[in-house]
């Protein structure tokens, strides 16, 4: 009999603890699994798989993730969440396409979730992507994991030889590549280039076109616009001071490299980090890059604001006109710049047919991707493709020299995103319904028609103004309108 209570009672205490021992060990997440689609290749996807990794192992949720070509991406999750098939719950895309994914309701509103989220720190996510990228119609509908805005990068130790300033306009820039190119600029025996632009198509060279266009279309501040007229809707692309960009998005070809044409970003960068490149535009990733194991321009990399133009297009007559004080009030020493917020940073947004459950987890999964204690790594990484967006990410240089960097490196790297930033002349990325077909169908298509010399600078325009005229009017005229004022805060 004895031996039966001691058997039961053994039972009992190993059940305890058992039940007790799940209590204990269960994880907020167990059994959840998130769908994430973005980008194919490694930046931005391989940082977001690493922390999918330490999210597992604190709450349980496993990540999935998708990668596609950045072609692809608008599209395949469009179709998906518009049809409430639910093969992905999350989206870490451009979110100058957010209007396409909130006016229909496919995403959810997270401006209660980032109000409440103590760990997240909101408010030291800088302005501009906290208000602007993030948000729509005053709510927030994505979460940042990346900073992006077009910089211009130039070889400090070329250009300080040869007692060069770096380039303050476009024609500036022109110079100094036709300068170098065909030179041997990292010691290997090889000529090199003066420039590397990512001009694929189906890539991202649309948006280095825009940053070239920008000086010469808005001269009037932010909410003067760049890509429509505020005041009727009429595109900005038909004019002299697009001419006067194409023409040089023509011949930089002469000093870049000879495939120049097939190339993304991903192909520029290496070209620049390995030596090959005078100059390049791009987002903030070739200062990070450039301190990475294996670069051969570590400390010799300047960075600054896009550069701009001494002329300006009038709104009426589409004429370029000499900058004045009328014309151009934020010129500096006479040049315009109009420092492009190109793309945005990627970001999050939560699939609104995703279960509660499965909402509830991506949303603190993006959270975590956010907060200061993975982001500060991230940015300062140059293979991760995340840029700075945190305010503090700004203000601690220490991040940065531990990391790297000179002091003087990065202050100058620094300097240019925050000038950008802080610029009263910032030109903001389009933002209106139909967004991906005016820009990546639209303007890319023509752009890469014109660089093989199948169609005049003259046709490209006239081709671009009338798809896109063609597709405010499907989307409606006055509604584009308002969406572009809103956008622009236009007065």
């Amino acid at each position: 009999m004895l031996k039966i209570k001691l058997i039961f009672t053994g039972f009992i205490f190993f059940t305890s603890i058992t039940l007790i021992s799940g209590l204990v060990f269960a994880k907020k997440y167990d059994g959840v699994t998130i769908n994430i689609i973005t980008t194919a290749g490694t930046t931005i996807r391989l940082p977001i798989v690493a922390h999918g990794k330490e999210f597992t192992k604190l709450t349980g949720a496993k990540i999935n993730m998708t990668g596609v070509p950045f072609s692809d991406i608008y599209s395949k999750m469009l179709t998906d969440f518009a049809a409430g098939t639910n093969s992905y719950d999350v989206g870490v895309f451009p979110p100058a396409w957010i209007v396409d994914y909130v006016v229909p309701g496919y995403v959810i509103d997270l401006t209660d979730r980032v109000n409440n989220d103590s760990k997240l720190n909101w408010k030291d996510v800088v302005p501009f992507f906290r208000d602007f990228s993030a948000s729509y119609g005053g709510k927030v509908y994505t979460i940042p994991v990346d900073g992006d805005f077009h910089m211009a990068y130039y070889r400090r130790d070329l250009l300080d030889a040869e007692g060069m300033d770096p380039p303050e306009t476009w024609d500036d820039y022109i110079r100094i590549a036709k300068h170098f190119h065909g030179k041997d600029l990292n010691g290997d025996g090889e000529s090199d280039w003066g420039s590397c632009l990512a001009k694929k198509r189906n890539g991202q060279a649309y948006y280095m076109m825009n940053s070239i266009a920008a000086p010469f279309i808005q001269s009037k501040g932010t909410g003067s616009g760049m890509f429509f007229d505020p005041e009727n809707m009429n595109p900005l692309v038909n004019n002299e001071g697009y001419a006067k960009a194409l023409e040089f998005w023509r011949d930089s070809t002469k000093y870049g490299p000879p495939n120049e044409l097939n190339i993304d970003v991903g192909d520029t960068r290496g070209m620049f980090t390995s030596g090959r490149c005078a100059l390049t535009v791009d987002w903030g990733d070739i200062g990070t890059l450039s301190i990475a194991p294996g670069s051969k321009v570590v400390d010799k990399v300047g960075s600054i604001v896009l550069p701009g133009s001494k002329e300006v297009i009038d709104y009426k007559t589409g004429k370029l006109v000499s900058c004045t004080r009328k014309t151009c009030p934020y010129a500096v020493d006479g040049v315009n710049h109009a420092p492009f917020a190109a793309f945005g940073g990627w970001a999050g947004s939560i699939n609104a047919s995703s279960s509660k459950k499965v909402q509830d987890a991506a949303y603190d999964f993006l959270s975590y991707c956010n907060q200061a204690k993975q982001s500060n790594k991230d940015v300062v990484i140059g293979a991760t493709g995340m840029n700075p967006y945190r305010t503090s990410q700004f203000e601690s240089k220490d991040l940065w020299v531990e990391a790297g960097m000179s002091w003087s490196t990065a202050q100058d790297y620094l300097g240019a995103i925050k000038n950008s930033l802080a610029s009263p002349n910032m030109v903001l990325d389009l933002r209106i319904p139909a967004n991906q077909k005016y820009l990546q169908v639209s303007l890319d298509t023509q752009l890469s028609r014109m660089l093989v010399g199948e169609i005049t600078i003259k046709e490209t325009m006239e081709a671009v103004e009338n798809e896109w005229n063609e597709i405010t009017d499907e989307q409606g005229r006055s509604g584009q309108l308002a969406e572009y004022r809103a956008t622009i805060s236009y007065k």
